[in-house]
């Protein structure tokens, strides 16, 4: 499945787990945003700069945070293969993971969508190197797509699921592949 061209910017909502807003900007192969929020009584604030590569695998990612803890800064960077490298030592705990996920973001759920180019019925594992919001702590996220039928007006649709955090939705996606509505996290805005 074709997606079409990438808008210039969109930003989301974020509500439900936490109250905040995101905004990024996308050229091919690179992506910027910020996104500020208060989740569970504690205002953070996360900026990050994304290079993928043709095949939307991640190659790259600077991630800056702030909160009352202080500020924070984490590199990230991928052979496209699976492994990875985390302020510059290896990260064996990543191997075969192709997508960064960070927490602050509902950009970052449409890295594995385009990657995978799944058709309806068709169901794929994407492991992430998942970056915590409040610490920029790196982990292996265990995920999983399951490509639906198109909704009523033609949007994709996912079944999500994330074990670890024993959660799972239903993600609607636009007709460039980014999530429009990300149930209990985000919507999107513009």
């Amino acid at each position: 499945m074709q997606f079409a061209d990438l808008p210039r910017c969109a930003a989301w909502r974020h509500l439900d787990a936490r109250e905040g807003f995101e905004v990024v900007f996308l050229n091919a192969g690179r992506t910027e945003g910020e996104t500020a929020a208060v989740e569970e009584g504690k205002a953070w604030a996360v900026r990050y700069d994304i290079s993928l590569d043709a095949g939307w695998a991640t190659r790259g990612a600077r991630v800056w945070g702030r909160a009352s803890s202080g500020l924070r800064e984490l590199s990230l960077e991928a052979d496209g293969a699976g492994r990875w490298r985390v302020d510059d030592a290896p990260a064996g705990h990543l191997d075969g993971c192709l997508d960064v996920d960070l927490e602050s973001s509902s950009l970052t759920n449409a890295f594995p969508v385009h990657r995978l180019g799944l058709e309806v019925g068709e169901t794929a594992d994407a492991p992430a190197a998942y970056v915590r919001a409040l610490d920029l702590g790196v982990e292996r996220l265990e995920q999983r797509y399951t490509r639906l039928e198109d909704d009523e007006a033609g949007r994709q649709r996912y079944h999500y699921v994330s074990p670890a955090f024993e959660f799972e939705c239903e993600l609607v996606y636009d007709a460039s592949g980014l999530v429009l509505d990300y149930p209990g996290i985000a919507v999107r805005a513009a």
